[in-house]
């Protein structure tokens, strides 16, 4: 079983603003069903509420959705009251944590591997992505190369770390 958190954020580590994501690239999206798609998907309340109807639960992917709520439901996916009790869920299977950030902070000292993509924007935002320590994470694909998004013209990279 690994852990991998993944999340897109600016360089000043903006990862959302008012619930939703202050950016729109398609690629990156793309990217995000391509690592989740048939595997666990753990979320907060807030990132879960944060879904388009039409996308909850994200499909071909058992969603997790970690909150202090006891009484808590959520149509079409498990709910959780801790992390303990989201690693059960999970059982023996590599499972993707999505957000938001407090559920980042709570996940970052089990996780095996990040999947950041850094979108190369100057915007507000209220969740920052939790810091990477380079004493305890290193990059695992050293290509730098910035890409184009063809919605808008943002430019950006997928970044994969791996634990030390």
């Amino acid at each position: 079983m690994t852990v991998t958190l993944v999340w897109a954020q600016t360089p000043t580590g903006i990862i959302g603003r008012d619930g939703t994501l202050p950016w729109h690239v398609p690629e990156d999206m793309a990217h995000f069903r391509d690592l989740t798609r048939g595997h666990p998907v753990i979320m907060g309340r807030g990132t879960w509420d944060s879904l388009p109807p039409r996308f909850r639960p994200l499909p071909d992917r058992d969603n997790i959705v970690l909150t202090r709520n006891p009484s808590f439901e959520a149509a079409g996916a498990l709910v959780a009251h801790g992390v303990e009790e989201a690693l059960r869920l999970i059982e023996n299977r590599d499972a993707f944590v999505v957000g938001g950030g407090e559920v980042y902070a709570l996940f970052l000292p089990l996780a095996h591997r990040v999947e950041r993509t850094m979108v190369s924007l100057d915007v507000g935002g209220d969740t920052r992505a939790p810091a990477l320590d380079p004493r305890a994470w290193k990059r695992a694909d050293p290509d730098q190369t910035w890409l184009t998004s063809t919605a808008g013209g943002t430019r950006y990279r997928f970044e994969s770390y791996t634990r030390r």
